[in-house]
């Protein structure tokens, strides 16, 4: 890895994962699970959990770039713009600085409406990885 590598990754979210994660984390907030409740927000519709739309930097960060034996340090998170199911994602992630001595890199991660180009969540990872970073 060196600066300036990117990496994206199309994703979505369907309302059975919400209420998956709303199962497993115990957050039932109705603003994720009730349509009438929603309806009166400024959304107008459910929204999906924040971390669970922040769930895919650590799926790609730990399986796909840079991969298996990667080790989280650190995350920074912006949650800028709702996301909601059945909508198309794709995350950019930016290799910003490495530490060649310590095997870790400070990594960008964007997500995306690919409908609207809008960001809707940011965050910078600090990762380490022996084999892949240094």
């Amino acid at each position: 890895m060196q600066p300036n590598d990117t990496h994206h990754h199309a994703f979505r979210f369907s309302q059975g994962d919400v209420i998956d994660f709303a199962r497993v984390t115990g957050d039932n907030n109705p603003l994720h699970l009730d349509a009438d409740f929603a309806a009166q927000t400024p959304f107008k519709r459910p929204i999906i959990h924040g971390m669970l739309g922040a769930c895919i930097f650590t799926k790609v960060l730990g399986t796909e770039f840079p991969g298996p034996g990667s080790v989280y340090l650190a995350q920074t998170m912006e949650f800028l713009r709702p996301m909601f199911v059945d909508t198309d994602y794709e995350v950019i992630f930016t290799v910003q600085s490495v530490d060649t001595q310590k095997h870790t890199a400070q990594i960008l991660g964007e997500i995306r409406d690919v409908q609207t180009g809008k960001i809707t969540t940011r965050g910078v990872a600090t990762l380490m990885h022996k084999e892949k970073i240094g």
